[in-house]
């Protein structure tokens, strides 16, 4: 069974990486501005680091890094579903005859929340990582508005805007409706690191796949 699981979890890294190509292939500096790409290049490190922990019977990655990540990803999957445009076809990057963002905003984040409940041992996550996984997206939120200012015809906008999301966009928006969106985002963040901590204590220590 670790054979199809570490098999899975390069799957989830390929489409990581195969996903956010344009960022770290095409060398399109600005697209690493986005948290879509952020979060896919850093869960397929992770996956790959799991992957191979599975196949080798190594060390897996630390408990609170895979919740993290897993956090943060679900959140990207939820936010291009009910939030961002949809995708258009006749300017999205193609990989393998599957848009770039299909993979990194709906494959990814479903791959990684199966892998989430059937592969992964339950049980290790203590209540205060519902806080600690809430760090990720300040620091994020501060690299946005720190580069919009210093380089502010910087991209990936159209004419040059710096800001990847309309709800950040303080040109638009504002300090005070930036703020308060970004209070309401990462209320979020916490009512789904809440969630995600519930499942893991609800669900058996080891699932009938991860006992094999």
């Amino acid at each position: 069974m670790r054979f199809i699981e570490a098999l899975y979890r390069f799957v989830i890294a390929f489409f990581c990486f195969a996903g956010t190509y344009e960022a770290w292939l095409s060398g399109i500096g600005n697209r690493w501005v986005f948290f879509t790409v952020q979060t896919n290049v850093l869960l397929g490190v992770v996956m790959l680091w799991a992957g191979a922990a599975t196949l080798l019977k190594g060390i897996q990655p630390p408990a609170w890094i895979k919740g993290a990540l897993t956090l943060n990803i679900i959140v990207t999957g939820l936010v291009a579903w009910f939030v961002l445009p949809p995708s258009d076809p006749a300017t999205t990057a193609f990989a393998f005859g599957v848009m770039t963002t299909t993979m990194a905003h709906i494959i990814v984040p479903i791959m990684a929340s199966v892998d989430f409940l059937v592969f992964d041992p339950h049980r290790r996550f203590p209540w205060h990582y519902t806080l600690s996984w809430l760090i990720y997206f300040p620091f994020y939120l501060a690299f946005v508005l720190i580069r919009a200012q210093i380089w502010p015809h910087s991209g990936p906008g159209a004419s040059g805007n710096p800001y990847p999301y309309g709800f950040i966009d303080l040109q638009a928006l504002g300090w005070q409706r930036t703020a308060l969106n970004c209070v309401e985002y990462l209320g979020a963040f916490f009512v789904l690191a809440l969630v995600l901590f519930l499942i893991d204590r609800i669900l058996p220590k080891r699932t009938p796949l991860t006992a094999l």
